[in-house]
């Protein structure tokens, strides 16, 4: 079995649950892609896994963000993929395991952590989760993937009023947007994700690894696409705008538990206009 820093794993029956363990807030940071990278690795060498779930061990987070004052050593991680590879390319691989993924959110995602459930075949959410891509409204544009699954998923009108408007989706909203599969009672989620991913894990691998991929081959962004949009997200953060507009989050609570967290679609409207 995987001993991973970041992610709790156990297997049942050829489905494999990674619970994110980053108290308090499951930032994306340099040990969490660290993490990721030897999952995906070891899903990629072995068949005797069909399903993937991914949860999280926070009722209140899937997963926050980026660790903003980690981002600059992400780099030196992900060039365990090859050298130059970006946040994005490493979801990607995500997507194009043989495995199924499914990602059971409760709580809050948003930014990486959007990007990161986005990337995995099904989103299914408790009525509770709340989602956001945050990056606009502090001056960078996502990228990690969300322009590109959003985009897809919603349609260009939809995706541009999440992308635009940087402000927290309940639950209902996202499903009814397209965000994720499904909201669920809270208490009904756990007992839902488990029949499914069995029920999935029953079938033969060989028909699950062609379906994925014949449905990858129409609905996945290139890996081109996704490095631009990587491109446009740094070049986002040396502005002095955006430096100005992280430095008064932080002031405020960034990464922190609190009331910034909790509600950062509220936060970025409090921000002075610029």
């Amino acid at each position: 079995m995987l001993s991973l820093d970041t992610l709790d794993v156990r297997i049942d029956n050829r489905v494999l649950y990674a619970t994110l363990n980053a108290p308090p807030l499951n930032l994306i940071g340099p040990e969490m892609v660290s993490d990721l990278i030897t999952l995906v690795e070891h899903l990629e060498s072995h068949d005797d896994v069909s399903v993937v779930v991914f949860g999280s061990a926070s009722p209140d987070f899937f997963s926050a963000h980026v660790d903003m004052y980690r981002a600059s050593e992400l780099g030196s991680v992900l060039a365990r993929l090859e050298p130059g590879a970006q946040l994005g390319a490493l979801y990607r691989r995500i997507s194009t395991l043989d495995q199924v993924s499914i990602a059971a959110i409760t709580g809050r995602v948003r930014g990486a952590g959007s990007e990161f459930i986005l990337a995995c075949d099904m989103r299914f959410a408790s009525d509770r989760a709340v989602f956001g891509q945050p990056e606009i409204g502090v001056g960078a544009v996502p990228g990690a993937g969300a322009l590109q699954h959003l985009t897809r998923l919603m349609g260009r009108g939809r995706a541009l009023e999440a992308l635009l408007g940087a402000d927290d989706f309940p639950a209902e909203l996202a499903e009814r947007y397209g965000w994720i599969n499904r909201a669920l009672p809270e208490d009904e989620l756990p007992a839902f994700i488990s029949t499914f991913a069995s029920r999935i894990a029953r079938f033969p691998r060989a028909g699950i690894a062609d379906a994925k991929r014949r449905v990858n081959d129409i609905a996945l962004p290139s890996l081109d696409a996704l490095h631009e949009d990587s491109q446009l997200f740094l070049a986002g953060l040396s502005r002095p705008e955006t430096q100005a507009r992280s430095k008064l989050l932080f002031e405020r609570g960034m990464q922190t538990e609190g009331s910034l967290e909790d509600g950062f679609g509220l936060a970025l409207a409090d921000l002075p206009a610029i």
